[in-house]
């Protein structure tokens, strides 16, 4: 299966009419599906409060949440947030303020109160759509509060809707390609938060050309269950799925027992995670088939071997017909493709996954580029690569070293606007002729695909002058269910002469603790994994030293670790 190279085209039939120029802007390219697509379902959620939206109906509450928001006074430029858990509320809320002609402020569920007062503050946030919990502790600081959830004392975003309204909007309110479409916080480029700002256009060519790598229809089913207000599920789930018509199921809590009761519920087809998540699902598939005994584990490690030769050699794939069974335990069978994001994946999951039928794609970017640059593409899938770049966006290699490694710079229409108020921080990553420097570091080979070593500020620079990227080595643990979290930092060794060591902070898992009873044993099990990893790596980067954690290191809501954070954390607890 090739790529479509241009999946736009259909645009050709609405240019001048519903738009003009080279791309539509968020709404209008919502409008164009709703006519192309108008009764096939567009959002759903299932449980206490379910429901599902067909693309017409999604429009005409979209249109009533815009009209009275426009009534309250939110002009053309506003700044609107909106912070809630995934669901169809949080969907209307994005897309009436887009109506609105405003700018979203897409903010983190999870941030503390201040955290979030924070950065509603210094994003000039003025009206906020919010859960009951969030939005109490902003009374009085905002024009205007919204309920995604039902109290009276709120505007709840449901009840918005529902009154005979016509979109009223004007050109003044029209919102042009280059104008703000969002506002996207992360830890940005070069380490504090920052506001990313994207445009109409850069958001909606990314979404795009990110098609021209794979294949995706109107009959395809998404699962979203990361965290919506993050650039990777906001643009790959939920911007793009709007561009051609597709299903979006949104999964409230991160619970497998639930995820895999709605993924089968739905039909999903496309299902988007991170490695940690793919690595689970694929090892408690397999400690399944080990516990019905090592026949069964061995005719089915066979069956596995002979649909991967299948696939590789004849290029026949049977693997979705010989283990569905096994695919339905865990809610893949209806899935078509798998995107992995967010690191690599485990090459034992993925051919596991292969063998069986699923295919992967895999991709990389960052919010600073709406995200998506890189994709994978199944037909020619490279295992430690994180794909080529995508048509007609640009990349380069500065200052590679002897390996070939150096600073990537990108460059392309998806490439953000600049830091919200932060000029200096947008000169130290954005040169005048538009190249951004993303400060991760990593090759790109004959034939064009990427290679990922590390973020440049997270190197760690030993006393014989070699680098060692901390995330190389801690990919080697992540089929080891035994550790919760790892994270490789450096130290300073005792010896005679001080050198900088490699060290491993190690949160074993509840069930390994469990397990072994004592702390004896727990460090006797994690020395052994270490031991094992370190015959993988060469002298220099081997681990000479295991910190066992008796709590976990901050986490952002992606389940990141903050690296900024964790020095801090080890002087707090003693850890040198």
């Amino acid at each position: 299966m090739k790529d479509n190279p241009r999946p736009w085209l259909f645009l050709d039939n609405y240019r001048d009419v519903e738009f003009e120029g080279q791309w539509p802007n968020l709404a209008q390219m919502f409008h164009i599906t709703v006519m192309r697509y108008p009764d096939r379902p567009c959002w759903s959620c299932f449980g206490k409060d379910e429901m599902t939206l067909t693309f017409r109906e999604a429009e005409k509450k979209v249109i009533e949440i815009a009209v009275r928001l426009t009534d309250l006074g939110v002009e053309k430029g506003c700044h609107v947030g909106v912070s809630g858990r995934n669901s169809p509320q949080w969907a209307l809320a994005f897309m009436g303020i887009v109506y609105a002609g405003a700018v979203v402020v897409p903010l983190d569920n999870s941030l503390s109160e201040e955290e979030l007062e924070n950065l509603t503050m210094f994003g000039d946030v003025e009206w906020f759509f919010g859960d009951i919990d969030r939005i109490k502790k902003l009374e009085g600081r905002m024009k205007g509060l919204f309920s995604l959830e039902r109290e009276s004392e709120y505007e709840y975003v449901m009840d918005m809707c529902g009154r005979s309204c016509e979109y009223r909007t004007t050109r003044s309110q029209e919102a042009n390609g280059d104008d703000l479409a969002a506002i996207l916080f992360t830890s940005g480029t070069m380490g504090n938060p920052k506001g990313v700002m994207l445009t109409h256009d850069n958001l909606v060519s990314c979404c795009f050309q990110a098609q021209g790598n794979m294949n995706a229809y109107c009959t395809d089913v998404f699962y979203a269950i990361l965290p919506i207000h993050h650039a990777y599920t906001l643009q790959a789930i939920f911007i793009e799925s709007m561009s051609f018509g597709a299903h979006v199921i949104f999964g409230k809590r991160l619970v497998v027992k639930t995820m895999l009761s709605d993924m089968k519920r739905g039909h999903v087809t496309m299902f988007l995670g991170v490695p940690m998540l793919f690595n689970k699902l694929y090892k408690g598939l397999m400690d399944g088939v080990k516990k019905k005994g090592r026949l069964a584990y061995a005719i089915v490690h066979m069956g596995m071997g002979i649909s991967g030769f299948m696939r590789d050699v004849l290029h026949i794939n049977v693997g979705k017909r010989m283990f569905r069974g096994l695919l339905d335990k865990v809610s893949l069978a209806d899935i078509r493709i798998c995107i992995s994001g967010g690191g690599p994946l485990p090459a034992v999951t993925l051919k596991g996954f292969h063998k069986m039928g699923l295919d992967f794609v895999q991709g990389y970017g960052l919010t600073e580029t709406s995200p998506i640059t890189h994709l994978n593409p199944i037909y020619a899938f490279v295992q430690e690569s994180v794909g080529k770049i995508i048509p007609p966006y640009e990349q380069k290699i500065v200052n590679p070293d002897e390996d070939g490694n150096g600073l990537i710079y990108l460059r392309g229409s998806c490439v953000m606007k600049g830091y919200y108020k932060n000029e200096e921080a947008t000169r130290e990553v954005l040169s005048e002729d538009g190249w951004l420097n993303t400060g991760d570091v990593g090759h790109v080979d004959a034939k064009g695909y990427l290679y990922l070593t590390g973020r440049a500020k997270n190197v760690i620079v030993l006393s014989g002058g070699k680098n060692v990227f901390p995330e190389e080595i801690e990919d080697m643990f992540q089929m080891y269910t035994e550790l919760e979290q790892v994270c490789i930092v450096s130290y300073e060794t005792a010896d005679a002469v001080s050198e900088i060591g490699i060290m491993l902070l190690a949160l074993p898992s509840e069930a390994l603790v469990k397990e072994c009873g004592n702390e004896d044993e727990v460090r006797s099990r994690l020395e052994g994994i270490v031991s094992e990893v370190n015959t993988h790596l060469p002298h220099y980067k081997k681990i000479s030293r295991t910190v066992i954690l008796s709590e976990a290191l901050p986490t952002t809501s992606t389940k990141k670790i903050k690296r900024a954070e964790v020095y801090d954390f080890c002087r707090k607890n003693g850890i040198k």
